[in-house]
């Protein structure tokens, strides 16, 4: 097991350079400067030039990027040009915000995809099945970004019952992680549907019938348990997805996490706020990952034998 633990963690390494380098060149062939974005026009060519001699935009690119990536090791992620502050600070208070957005969304996600697909997978082909489907895929096929504009102009401007800006209550959270879940529940639910009909058909559970078992107790003790593994799988597929959509619904519902700075970074073209908010969206996309292959191993003990290389 640890073995396997240091190859992803050394994956896991190779994955996070690898998106700090795409997105360190993209950043620098986008048209504009950042210093005309900052200063605007009325400001001296040799002021701008002196700024960017300051923040080193003049170096060459692979020397900014080693500049860069020598800091960010040691913790500093560089100095914000429209804020002049130090980018951790805007960080500190953004990143816990962000982590419960995700989690709650993750969190409903599993508490009402899961139950339905076991249900729809119990009454397959009923009118419930194809309610449950049909109503998830119409919500997948909409862009999550256009179900949150749904949401908002149906309970925020015309039932006005709740509030759709801003992160004063909890209330605020309603309608992004509503939106967050009607964007990934779908894959949840036919997952969790075709993996219930697989443990169906086994014998034990046509044997756990026959000992006179409840339905509700084969399947929750004996299906969802077996089941439970690969919708396991599937959850972790979906953090990365989530994380990145919530970028785009901290910035509908002016919430302020990561997803707000990174979206005003990259129109101001503040690099290092942008570099630092991919790299921390990435290091927790990988770590979470990691997290779940482990949790994995722990549900299956087969699968965590096979980790620690089988019986010797």
């Amino acid at each position: 097991m640890s073995s396997y633990i240091v190859k992803r963690l050394i994956q896991g390494f190779f994955l996070v350079f690898s998106v700090s380098v795409l997105v360190f060149a993209m950043l620098y062939i986008m048209p504009g400067d950042p210093i005309d974005q900052v200063m605007g026009w009325k400001v001296s060519q040799e002021k701008k030039d002196e700024m960017r001699r300051f923040y080193g935009f003049d170096r060459p690119l692979h020397e900014q990027y080693l500049s860069w990536a020598r800091k960010a090791i040691k913790g500093d992620m560089g100095v914000s040009v429209r804020t002049k502050l130090p980018v951790l600070d805007l960080m500190k208070a953004r990143i816990p915000i962000t982590l419960k957005f995700t989690g709650l969304t993750l969190l409903f996600d599993i508490l009402i995809a899961v139950p339905l697909g076991l249900l729809c997978a119990y009454w397959k082909d009923s009118l419930f099945d194809r309610l449950v489907v049909g109503v998830s895929l119409f919500f997948t096929a909409i862009p999550q970004f256009w179900t949150a504009v749904l949401l908002i102009l149906l309970f925020g401007v015309t039932l006005k019952v709740l509030p759709f800006n801003g992160y004063d209550t909890p209330l605020h959270l309603v309608l992004p992680v509503a939106a967050g879940v009607l964007g990934s529940f779908a894959s949840t639910i036919r997952m969790t549907k075709s993996e219930v009909l697989e443990v169906i058909r086994e014998k034990y559970v046509t044997t756990a019938y026959a000992k006179g078992l409840s339905k509700s107790a084969v399947l929750v003790r004996h299906v969802l348990r077996n089941a439970i593994i690969l919708i396991t799988v599937l959850i972790s597929l979906s953090i990365p997805w989530l994380i990145s959509g919530a970028v785009i619904l901290e910035h509908i519902f002016g919430i302020p996490g990561m997803g707000g700075l990174m979206v005003n970074s990259i129109i101001m073209q503040d690099f290092a706020v942008v570099q630092a908010c991919v790299l921390v969206i990435t290091v927790l996309t990988v770590v979470f990952n990691i997290l779940c292959d482990l949790l994995i191993g722990l549900l299956d003990p087969r699968i965590s034998l096979s980790l620690r290389g089988g019986e010797r």
